[in-house]
């Protein structure tokens, strides 16, 4: 069951004032009556919520911004690890400060803030990747100004950038079709993230369009419950190529497939997603639609930015175009 923690949301309830008023009040900002702001001090204390509360100079153009991630999509060789790098950077380029946190499986089954937000330390936050809906309500309630990177979800109406996943599989579903390719599946899970149910869905719109058949066994999961990648097997009506939802998934299926005794390309074509560094490691190269981190990162930075200084402010879901990389993973089939 989850542990409620007290909220920005629970002291503005309390007396009936707005999140923003909260926010503003505990983080220094003007915008609230000094017997206002005293109020919200006193019934935060009152009700256990920890806060920096300091007036700090120049508030207005420097802000302390979370970058919340989940666990698992953290380590030194991931898609994530590379934005958040970027998105730190170009928050530091901007005199910003970045300040990450990786939430802990534990911390989110159970419902705990993350450690930033509860103290008070950060005026809005970046969350990363996908995390579970009812985390994410919880995030939204806690009333800091939020944006959602990489990912959207669908029940709740919070501002996002992500690359053009439907577009971007629809790129690399129909290069294969042009390449002469009928018979073609697609890798990944498609209820772990947005971005995979994306992906699947410009799949199935590019087959679809050609008046191509698609098999239930050519969908093939790539992840468990817990988002951690599988091991897959191979579907027993082979198909003569697959769109892969990362470079990742990839570079593991062309290492089974060749350990069963099939050349890529020659045999079997592959192509994916990311433009990350396991598309360079894989022999031969695979051919990738590349995600422009560059842009989303600093997309989200000027969104998060403006919700900090315009409480109303909202773009709603924006994309990020990317480009079709072409190597040597692909051939006309036999």
């Amino acid at each position: 069951m989850i542990r409620k923690s007290v909220t920005m949301g629970d002291v503005a309830k309390e007396l009936g004032v707005s999140t923003v008023s909260v926010s503003k009040a505990l983080t220094g900002k003007e915008g609230v009556s000094e017997a206002v702001r005293e109020m919200i001090i006193k019934k935060a204390e009152e009700m256990g919520y920890h806060y920096t509360g300091s007036k700090k100079e120049n508030a207005e153009e420097k802000h302390n911004i979370g970058i919340f991630v989940s666990e698992r999509f953290i380590n030194k060789d991931t898609y994530y690890s590379r934005l958040y790098e970027k998105t730190m950077m170009m928050l530091s380029e901007q005199k910003q400060m970045g300040m990450l946190e990786i939430i802990r499986r534990e911390t989110e089954k159970e419902g705990q803030l993350p450690a930033l937000l509860n103290s008070g330390q950060v005026e809005g936050a970046i969350v990363l990747g996908q995390m579970s809906r009812q985390y994410l309500k919880l995030l939204k309630e806690s009333g800091v100004p939020l944006l959602f990177m990489d990912f959207y979800d669908e029940d709740i109406f919070e501002d996002s950038v992500i690359s053009d996943s439907v577009f971007g599989s629809d790129i690399l579903t129909n290069y294969l079709i042009k390449k002469g390719h009928t018979r073609i599946a697609f890798v990944g899970s498609i209820r772990s993230t947005s971005s995979i149910m994306d992906r699947y869905i410009g799949y199935y719109r590019a087959m679809l369009g050609a008046g191509l058949e698609t098999k239930d066994e050519w969908r093939i999961e790539d992840r468990d419950d817990e988002g951690e990648r599988i091991r897959f097997d191979l579907p027993k009506d082979m198909p003569t190529a697959f769109v892969c939802n990362s470079d990742a998934t990839a570079f593991d299926l062309v290492k089974r497939l060749q350990k069963d005794g099939y050349r890529v390309p020659e045999d079997v074509s592959v192509v994916a997603f990311d433009n990350f560094i396991y598309a360079e490691m894989s022999s031969p190269k695979i051919t990738t639609y590349g995600v422009d981190t560059d842009s989303l990162a600093k997309t989200a930075i000027r969104i998060i930015l403006e919700k900090l200084s315009d409480p109303d402010y909202s773009v709603g879901r924006v994309l990020v175009s990317g480009t079709l990389i072409e190597r040597k993973s692909v051939m006309a089939p036999v």
